[in-house]
């Protein structure tokens, strides 16, 4: 096993100066649609959990709201939805195995497969990881009769297969006049919808022992953060690098898996330095961009972005944003007072264009309605899923692409389609 995971560390090289490919249509339209409020319906519950409907009828989504210890929060989850947790896993392996061999992620490796490359990364992972995200997944187990090894290894598919993905976090000046500078934060998921997980999404609030109480957006059956918000007010964004330059340094497959460290901040954390810390403090792993904002802390709250990697952490404000070429013409990535943001990767020029031009665009004046109309739409960024954190109105905006049993909908992608607004105080104070 061990001479497996240092063939995948060997093949991890990476060719800086490579630019992402691809770019937004230049006549990609406004979404109109708006957002709902969460119009909740209770279809179950048990001794630990509840599990709710949420959405308009052609678009629902579940909302389970899990309590106590770790074990029987994941106990309550598989409780809940045992029949979709079955579905979701059972589909995940057979679209791992069928669709996705390995040698499409690393050549080198031909005549392995992408579920063996979890094994792998699983077994490499597991001095870091806390107890308690073993026995949470063991819950989960033990309740829908999965095997333990099946669910963990599907928690390791993020760090293999990082999606592309954009962020960013707006404030003070660039809220002055929408929102009297309070921080809003992007975070659009654009990953696999060829697959199955566009047919399982869920947002799982969290009322732990320990810690606070959290949302996570994600899928059923999936326990690690990608994209959330806490009680303490604190969210996350996150992108996969697939085109860094040089200052990155070099990857690891022997450290934390970044989900269980994104969840260790929602579920731990109150500021950004505490997040900070975290992150310095962890045995880090892949190239990822990610930011964290804080919505109560100063008078307006507070956003950075990190620049993450085993050898690397660089912490960003707008006026130290990177990639940044302060004699390039035009700026493909330039630095907008009291915004940070990325589109896509670290190297996407076409992105990183159409998003600071909306951002600019709208500078003074952004909100959740022109992310929703515009900003988001017109970038075409969050063909997966989408959440827009407002501190301002105290509010998570949600979107997801289109279920595959949605034949009839046209508009597929999330950042196309209708959002759900969810009122985070209602949210972290549901009791069971």
């Amino acid at each position: 096993m061990f001479s497996y995971i240092i063939v995948i560390a060997s093949i991890l090289s990476v060719s800086y100066s490579a630019y992402c490919h691809g770019k937004p249509d230049p006549n990609a339209q406004p979404n109109n649609y708006g957002y709902t409020t969460a119009d909740l319906q209770l279809i179950n519950t048990v001794d630990h959990g509840k599990a709710y409907l949420a959405g308009p009828t052609d678009q629902q989504f579940y909302v389970l709201h899990l309590y106590g210890s770790p074990y029987e929060m994941g106990y309550a989850h598989g409780q809940l939805l045992k029949d979709v947790v079955i579905q979701f896993v059972d589909q995940v392996w057979e679209y791992i195995t069928d669709e996705m061999p390995y040698s499409n992620v690393f050549p080198g490796l031909d005549n392995a497969t992408l579920q063996e490359a979890l094994a792998i990364t699983a077994d490499a992972t597991a001095p870091w990881t806390p107890d308690r995200f073993y026995d949470e997944m063991q819950g989960l187990a033990d309740a829908t009769g999965i095997s333990f090894d099946e669910i963990l290894r599907i928690h390791m598919l993020p760090s293999l297969t990082q999606g592309h993905c954009s962020m960013f976090g707006a404030w003070g000046n660039a809220t002055l006049e929408s929102q009297h500078g309070d921080l809003i934060q992007l975070r659009a998921l654009d990953w696999d919808t060829e697959g199955p997980f566009k047919d399982f999404p869920m947002v799982s609030v969290y009322h732990p022992v320990d810690g606070h109480p959290f949302a996570n957006i994600a899928f059923t059956g999936f326990v690690g953060s990608i994209t959330g918000v806490s009680s303490s007010r604190c969210s996350i964004s996150e992108i996969g690098v697939s085109y860094p330059d040089e200052t990155f340094g070099s990857e690891s497959r022997f450290g934390a898996p970044f989900p269980f460290v994104l969840r260790d901040i929602l579920q731990f954390d109150t500021t950004v330095e505490d997040a900070t810390k975290r992150m310095n403090e962890s045995r880090r792993t892949c190239d990822l961009i990610l930011g964290v904002g804080c919505g109560n802390e100063g008078p307006n709250g507070k956003f950075r972005g990190y620049e993450y990697s085993y050898s690397t952490l660089n912490v960003y404000n707008w006026d130290n944003l990177e990639p940044y070429n302060a004699s390039a013409d035009p700026q493909w990535h330039p630095r907008i007072e009291d915004i940070v943001y990325w589109g896509m990767d670290w190297l996407c020029p076409n992105y990183d264009i159409v998003l600071s031009e909306q951002l600019t665009k709208y500078y003074g004046k952004i909100n959740a309605d022109l992310a929703i109309s515009n900003i988001v739409a017109q970038t075409q960024t969050g063909n997966l899923h989408i959440a827009i954190y407002d501190y301002y109105q105290d509010a998570v905006f949600i979107s997801f692409h289109a279920r595959s049993d949605q034949n009839s909908v046209t508009l597929k992608n999330a950042y196309d389609r209708p959002y759900v607004k969810f009122d985070l105080n209602k949210l972290f104070t549901e009791t069971l």
